[in-house]
């Protein structure tokens, strides 16, 4: 049974190198947990975590008895702030999020009903009701390869918001969005690998 791996399946979409490029990313299903404020302190934020990665292994053990196995994806967060330049002086209590976690094309809203059902029976997990199955269409994106700590990503993100956007005469056309390909318990700050994601349209 070959095992459905999103990484590889939209390569160019999960790999980029460490300069801004443009991709078009097709609608995407996920998972999506909703949350607020500073991700290294809130509960709210490993509460929602915790969830989503219960419901994905549930839908994976669940798909691959159906036969048709597939590696559950990489974390990813979309990132909002009233003024974006949060993210740039690192304002992390201002911040809003939405975590998730990519699913197949075949998984269902009733799979994952059942799914939840499933995790719920197995362990308390306080996020799990906000556990929403969300399609996500950010079309035209800049995307780009941040090797380091997730607070080293400054420097990157004003260059693309006050350069490249500007001489490109592109504007914001959705959340800043995060794919972290890296586990940030196994890997030094410094090796970290995150593609950094930004969808636009022309002014």
């Amino acid at each position: 049974m070959d095992k459905y791996d999103v990484k590889k399946a939209l390569k160019n979409l999960y790999s980029a190198p460490p300069t801004f490029t443009i991709v078009d990313v097709p609608p995407l299903k996920y998972l999506a947990v909703d949350g607020a404020g500073n991700p290294n302190t809130a509960a709210s934020y490993s509460e929602a975590l915790e969830a989503l990665y219960s419901v994905s292994y549930t839908l994976k053990f669940a798909s691959k008895g159906e036969g048709r196995d597939f590696v559950v994806g990489p974390l990813e967060g979309l990132w909002r702030a009233e003024n974006p330049e949060a993210f740039v002086t690192r304002d992390k209590n201002s911040w809003e999020w939405t975590m998730l976690i990519s699913q197949p094309e075949w998984i269902t809203q009733e799979s994952v009903v059942a799914a939840k059902e499933s995790a719920a029976a197995k362990k308390h997990l306080p996020a799990l009701p906000l556990v929403r199955f969300v399609t996500l269409a950010e079309g035209t994106a800049v995307q780009i390869l941040h090797v380091g700590a997730y607070d080293d990503e400054a420097p990157t993100l004003a260059a693309l918001h006050n350069e490249y956007m500007p001489e490109h005469g592109l504007d914001f056309a959705g959340d800043h969005h995060e794919i972290y390909l890296s586990d940030p318990r196994k890997t030094a700050p410094e090796k970290l690998r995150t593609i950094l994601r930004q969808p636009v349209r022309p002014k």
